[in-house]
């Protein structure tokens, strides 16, 4: 099995919010993009919230989505993993990002949201324990993967409108 690798982040230097997954999948990888595979809701929600929706060609949709202040991550920098399910990830062969440095260079990042459960529990067994002291809050979002197929596109854009909390009332939320 090979090792697979992360991509670097996309991040602007005055962000303020951090969006993590735990590794690309296999389309992901393959296309050098985030969140790559059609079936995931991500760029659909993002479109909806920030502007940075499918239709746009991917450099775009990094700008708008940075532009609004968010960074885009994963927890893992290099892991084995067959397929593209989180659960097939080897535990051993896991290296997680470098967050102390990322976090000094963005400083203003005060909010880490993790797109599924996989990323929130890597990143509290590999991350946590080698930073310093954390002043972000952190929040788990439902995993917009098509792994994840008993989230509706609404249901996403419900859960995921904390990422706007002024968009949230103007779109009726009901979190």
């Amino acid at each position: 099995m090979a090792l697979i690798h992360s991509f670097p982040p996309a991040a602007a230097h005055d962000a303020h919010t951090l969006i993590l997954g735990s590794m690309p999948g296999d389309a992901s990888l393959r296309a050098g993009e985030y969140y790559a595979n059609p079936r995931n809701h991500f760029w659909k929600i993002l479109g909806t919230l920030v502007g940075a929706g499918p239709d746009l060609p991917y450099p775009a949709r990094l700008d708008k989505l940075t532009g609004a202040g968010f960074a885009l991550w994963d927890v893992l920098q290099s892991c084995e993993r067959h397929g593209s399910l989180d659960s097939s990830i080897i535990s051993s062969s896991i290296t997680p990002n470098d967050f102390v440095t990322f976090l000094a260079a963005h400083p203003g990042v005060r909010r880490i949201f993790f797109n599924g459960s996989a990323a929130e529990t890597a990143f509290r067994r590999f991350v946590t324990p080698a930073l310093p002291a954390l002043s972000c809050s952190l929040h788990r979002l439902p995993s917009t993967s098509p792994a994840n197929a008993r989230f509706t596109l609404q249901h996403h854009l419900e859960a995921w409108q904390i990422l706007c909390p002024a968009s949230s009332g103007a779109q009726g939320s009901s979190t």
